[in-house]
């Protein structure tokens, strides 16, 4: 009896006792994801996101979950990190499990089912074209080798500009932009500047005019990062199919694939004829097509390889260059104090030089900390390219499953006050002083990323970005055009899609310096 009685008063404690582990263990299961906003059925966090800019909105969430942030993508478990901590742990840290890529649906199409380079998924296949193409695209050697292609392109398009000097007018810098690097592209992935008819104009909506390739690469980008309910509810992908989305997808696809076939096809009609001195530098297909008789490789290559890495280069590459300029001409422009100390900095070494060669380059710190202060405020690719997670791994104290994708919002580590005393102001002084570069060693300011998965092409965008600014800047004094609202030429809002664009065309006059 007493010991009934001794039990039944022990039994609230033995209560109190289960429920205080039980909530321990609900707080641990709990917190073994990184916190983040609630889902709601189905769509999970999408209507959280803004289609035109995710990365902002990405941030404001961060700024009350945290730095590592869990989402649902419809079905998808979605990471976001959003601090240099953190961002090291994904891209150094557990790298090797952070190296995969998502199969999208888009990505998947046009990189033919993921022969390339930049949107294949982690494997031994990938190991090996990232060697091939670090050793014969993206070596210095081929740097160096695509030299006078950059400078012969930068001349003309300072001799193309020169003929609106003090045209009250002005000149659309960012369609100009884009047709230049689209130039460099063409002629260092096919040999040719144009690709057959491609280069013909085309009526736009609003009135203006652009190359018919021009406006075939911006829809293959806004495919690339289309929304496929395929990717995000696999059961209603049929709805893809009924939008339209899939025919676009294939046409544009099968329009790439005609342009890629028809310059592979040109090149093996004109291997055995002599070469001009222009021809004399080996391009991409040039390059590759000889590697297709190397029985080294580990792999067969074939055409398909050869068509998906140009895909990388073709769309990928062709506008992140001309979209830093265009940024870095809109800071200028909105900070005349930093405009007038860079063009006195090339004004003064190279006063009597008509033209900034890539040598020159090497003795402007001040330009080049312009353009580390343009990639910081307006990284290329603000939330980099989406990873997924190979194998289970722990991220400050938090699991994070296989199969989970995965985004590093580096516009927001690039504006974190924690690293950047005044993070939204425009001021590249911070860079003389600063041992801070953009190579992926550290980690508060990477617009290429870092890590196995780092941007391979990042020495050539660069290189194309500080040669043709230091140019714009040595020719040229830049006005607005007149009647233009200067909050509307300058404001900094963007365009959707992979590579972070002005929203507003940048409209300036150039007017030739006075010598």
């Amino acid at each position: 009896m007493e010991i009934d009685l001794v039990l039944l008063s022990l039994l609230p404690i033995l209560i109190l006792f289960i429920i205080h582990i039980h909530k321990i263990k609900n707080t641990r299961r709990a917190s073994s994801t990184p916190p983040g906003p609630k889902p709601l059925p189905l769509i999970g966090n999408l209507h959280q996101l803004d289609p035109s800019s995710p990365h902002h909105s990405l941030w404001q969430l961060s700024k009350h979950y945290g730095p590592i942030m869990s989402l649902k993508l419809g079905y998808i478990p979605t990471l976001v990190v959003s601090s240099a901590k953190m961002a090291e742990q994904v891209l150094k840290t557990h790298d090797l499990k952070f190296a995969s890529r998502p199969s999208f649906l888009g990505l998947r199409k046009l990189s033919y089912n993921g022969l390339d380079l930049g949107f294949a998924p982690y494997s031994s296949y990938w190991r090996d074209m990232k060697k091939l193409c670090a050793l014969h695209l993206f070596s210095p050697k081929s740097l160096h080798s695509f030299r006078p292609i950059r400078e012969n392109e930068v001349a003309e398009l300072i001799q193309k500009l020169s003929q609106y000097d003090g045209d009250e007018k002005g000149v659309n810098l960012s369609e100009i932009l884009i047709s230049f690097t689209n130039a460099i592209i063409c002629k260092i992935a096919f040999g040719k500047k144009y690709v057959f008819d491609y280069e013909e104009e085309v009526e736009l909506g609003s009135g203006e005019r652009r190359s018919r390739l021009q406006v075939l690469l911006n829809e293959a980008q806004a495919l690339l990062t289309e929304f496929y309910f395929s990717d995000h509810f696999p059961l209603l992908g049929w709805v893809d199919r009924i939008k339209g989305t899939l025919g676009r997808l294939d046409k544009k696809f099968k329009e790439l694939d005609l342009i890629y076939q028809q310059v592979i096809d040109d090149h093996m009609d004109n291997s055995t004829k002599p070469k001009t001195k222009e021809q004399e530098v080996a391009d991409i297909i040039d390059i590759f097509l000889q590697m297709m008789n190397d029985n080294s490789l580990s792999f067969d290559l074939t055409l398909d390889h050869v068509k998906a890495v140009l895909m990388n280069i073709f769309i990928a590459g062709t506008d992140t260059s001309s979209a830093v300029v265009v940024w870095a001409m809109t800071a200028l422009m909105n900070n005349p104090r930093v405009m007038n100390k860079v063009q006195m900095e090339i004004r003064n070494l190279y006063e009597d030089k008509d033209f900034i060669n890539e040598d020159d380059i090497e003795k402007l710190p001040y330009l080049k900390s312009v353009v580390k202060e343009t990639l910081r405020l307006f990284p290329p690719s603000p939330l980099l390219l989406p990873r997924e997670t190979i194998e289970s791994c722990n991220i400050d104290g938090y699991e994070i499953k296989p199969k989970t994708l995965v985004y590093v919002n580096a516009w927001a580590i690039a504006r974190d006050p924690e690293n950047w005393n005044d993070p939204e102001e425009f001021y590249p002084e911070r860079f003389i002083i600063s041992s801070v570069d953009f190579k992926g060693k550290n980690f508060e300011l990477i617009p290429f990323g870092s890590g196995r998965r780092m941007c391979p092409a990042m020495n050539m965008g660069v290189v194309t970005v500080e040669l043709t600014l230091a140019n714009l800047l040595q020719s040229f004094d830049w006005n607005l055009p007149h009647g233009f609202d200067k909050e509307q030429v300058l404001d900094t809002q963007v365009k959707p899609g992979i590579t972070m664009h002005k929203k507003i065309d940048l409209h300036l006059v150039p007017m030739k310096r006075k010598t």
